[in-house]
C-alpha cells in the first residue's frame, strides 16, 4: 500500500511563509503528475497546484505568484513553498496524484496550515 506523508504545516501570521513537503512510497513517483490539494473549513477539497514529471507547475488563480510547487524525483518528494500567506489559505493541505490524469492514492493525513494574526 502506498503511503503519502505530508508535513510542514503550522500556525503563521498573514504575510509569512511556510514550506510543505510530501513523500510518497511509490517507485513510480517520478512518472506521475502530482498535485497539492487543500480543504478549508466548510469547503470542498480543491486542487492548488499540479506538477508534471519534469517539474512544470500550474496553479489555481488564487495562489499564482505566491505559491511555488516543485519536486525531487530522486527523493520521491513534492514541495510547496507558500509565501505571502493569507487567512483564506487556511486549510488542510494534501498531496496526491493529479486525479485528472489517473487514479489517486489513498489520502494521507494532510498537514494543517492556519494563517491568523
Amino acid at each position: 500500500q502506498v503511503q503519502v506523508v505530508e508535513s510542514g504545516g503550522g500556525l503563521v501570521q498573514p504575510g509569512r511563509s511556510l514550506r510543505l513537503s510530501c513523500t510518497v512510497s511509490d517507485s513510480r513517483f517520478k512518472i506521475f503528475q502530482m498535485a497539492w490539494y487543500r480543504q478549508g473549513p466548510g469547503k470542498q477539497r480543491e486542487l492548488v497546484a499540479s506538477i508534471n514529471f519534469r517539474g512544470a507547475v500550474t496553479y489555481v488563480d488564487s495562489v499564482k505568484g505566491r505559491f511555488t510547487g516543485s519536486r525531487d524525483n530522486a527523493r520521491n518528494t513534492l514541495y510547496l513553498q507558500m509565501n505571502s500567506l493569507k487567512p483564506e489559505d487556511t486549510a488542510v493541505y494534501y498531496c496526491n496524484r493529479d486525479e485528472r490524469f489517473g487514479p489517486g492514492f489513498d489520502w494521507g493525513q494532510g498537514t494543517q496550515v492556519t494563517v491568523s494574526s
